[in-house]
């Protein structure tokens, strides 16, 4: 089994995270939080001579660009995944809201158990982010994968999370 706070950690070029993963035949792995829209727009709104709020700005806004409706970034997660086309592998998506804050350990921690069950097999592994002090979602991870590689008895194998992945051209 495995966790990374993004599914990027697995999709992203050249991933330690996907590199280990292809080497087992069965891995569960638990994607903590979505991916941070860039950019994300804001909602508009004017406040009107009667003191009420209107959303809308007037002929020809389209309300729809502010669909909370997340089915296209799970699309294109699972297009993601089945592009790097690693057999055996099952994704859990928590949904929690990025950055993971300190708060959300406790939910890290129910979701591994769940997909750890009461007594796992011999041979089961554990796999997670390596520590990092500069990132506090991987900071929530590493407190969550440890208590549960302690309390189950899993030995805890580590990969690399890169900031910034820089790709040669192979030609």
């Amino acid at each position: 089994m495995a966790i990374a706070v993004s599914a990027m950690e697995l999709l992203r070029p050249e991933s330690d995270l996907a590199r280990i993963v292809e080497t087992f035949e069965h891995v569960d792995l638990l994607v903590a939080a979505e991916d941070a829209p860039a950019g994300a727009p804001g909602r508009i709104g004017l406040i009107g001579g009667d003191g009420n709020h209107h959303v809308g700005a007037g002929p020809g806004f389209d309300e729809s660009v502010f669909d909370d409706d997340d089915d296209d970034d799970v699309d294109e997660v699972r297009a993601g995944i089945e592009r790097i086309g690693i057999d055996g592998l099952n994704v859990h998506r928590l949904g929690l809201r990025s950055p993971v804050g300190a708060a959300a350990e406790s939910d890290l921690v129910a979701a591994l158990s769940e997909l750890v069950g009461f007594d796992p097999e011999p041979g089961v592994y554990f796999v997670a982010p390596a520590p990092t002090m500069s990132d506090q979602g991987r900071v929530v991870v590493n407190r969550a994968a440890q208590r549960i590689a302690q309390v189950y008895g899993l030995p805890l194998l580590r990969y690399r999370c890169l900031e910034l992945s820089v790709v040669c051209d192979k030609r």
